[in-house]
């Protein structure tokens, strides 16, 4: 009988895990997110959450038919997880235009410019947030108080302007506290101003307890990136705790934990081994609190992931295990 040699590219590793199911995982994990946004918000963040989503899933079908020629991909789900990642990091009260913008630059510059889902070299709703706060200022760094469905909202600032402007004006970080009122009990729970996504620390970590249940990430990069903020932060508040906020602070504050655990994590964006995965981390733990500490904007974890996701092609390059057969 004759028999023929098929010769095919990796990967050889066949399994039943597909796109559309991790993103369907990671979606699912970041729906008690979003329900505590919605209880402490209101419908503003329906409203919100549904032009992000529809445009991010109507421009991405409508460039890979009528522009790209091909077979819409929207099915993999991996457009509507970019939506929902982009509008979970505005602000409640962002015009709705803008959220569409950011939208816009997400699907159609951060992913599909560069090949679609599997080529791109930036996380999306990282880009698209990060292209809003340099583009629309005012409206990103507005932020609304938690107030609840139909209640009228109040502007206030997020816990890390709070700190970065009571540090500013001479204060000590549990001046600052009992000042605002802030505990560590409102930014475990939710009731503190900020991007709708990132003000429950407690729903973002139910999340992240999912996704490794389900084995759709692993701790490396999560974990890596809270040990670095820790040691760092620790450190400064230990030389001086009238002028730095302690650790736990930094942990439970701004967009740290929806970065850490949904965006960093991001396979396409993200190291391919465990090795690699750790020195990622430590950049962005370490670049997040520079920013934080030192730099013009008080978060930094979406400056810090867009700056190591172009530094991943290196990492993979130097930072890989040894081939089989290989002799050293």
């Amino acid at each position: 009988m004759e028999r023929k040699l098929i010769i095919s590219p990796s990967p050889h590793i066949h399994s039943n895990v597909t796109t559309k199911r991790l993103m369907t995982d990671v979606i699912i994990a970041l729906i008690p997110a979003f329900l505590v946004s919605a209880y402490f918000f209101g419908e503003k963040t329906i409203f919100v959450t549904a032009v992000s989503v529809g445009v991010c899933v109507g421009l991405e079908w409508f460039l890979q038919k009528y522009a790209l020629k091909i077979k819409p991909t929207i099915s993999d789900m991996s457009a509507l997880l970019t939506g929902l990642l982009l509008a979970l990091n505005l602000p409640p009260d962002i015009p709705l235009y803008i959220v569409a913008v950011g939208a816009i630059f997400a699907i159609g510059v951060a992913k599909i410019s560069f090949g679609g889902l599997g080529n791109n070299l930036f996380n999306p709703a990282i880009a698209g947030r990060v292209f809003l706060l340099i583009s629309f200022p005012g409206a990103m760094t507005s932020w609304s108080l938690p107030s609840g469905f139909f209640a009228d909202a109040v502007t206030g600032a997020t816990p890390l302007g709070v700190m970065s402007q009571g540090l500013a004006d001479g204060l000590s970080p549990q001046e600052i506290m009992e000042n605002h009122g802030l505990s560590y009990w409102h930014m475990l729970f939710g009731q503190v101003g900020g991007s709708f996504g990132e003000v429950s620390a407690l729903a973002l970590l139910l999340g992240f307890g999912y996704l490794l249940a389900r084995k759709v990430i692993t701790w490396h990069i999560p974990i890596t990136i809270f040990l670095t903020v820790t040691v760092f932060s620790g450190i400064l508040w230990l030389i001086d705790d009238s002028k730095n906020p302690d650790p736990l602070f930094h942990l439970l504050t701004g967009g740290i934990m929806l970065g850490a655990i949904f965006m960093a994590t991001d396979y396409v964006t993200s190291p391919m081994i465990k090795k690699g995965m750790i020195i990622y981390a430590v950049g962005i733990g370490l670049l997040t609190f520079v920013i934080r500490s030192w730099g013009a904007f008080p978060e930094g974890i979406s400056f810090a992931i867009l700056i190591m996701n172009a530094i991943v092609p290196l990492i993979n390059m130097y930072v890989k295990p040894r081939r089989f057969g290989e002799i050293k």
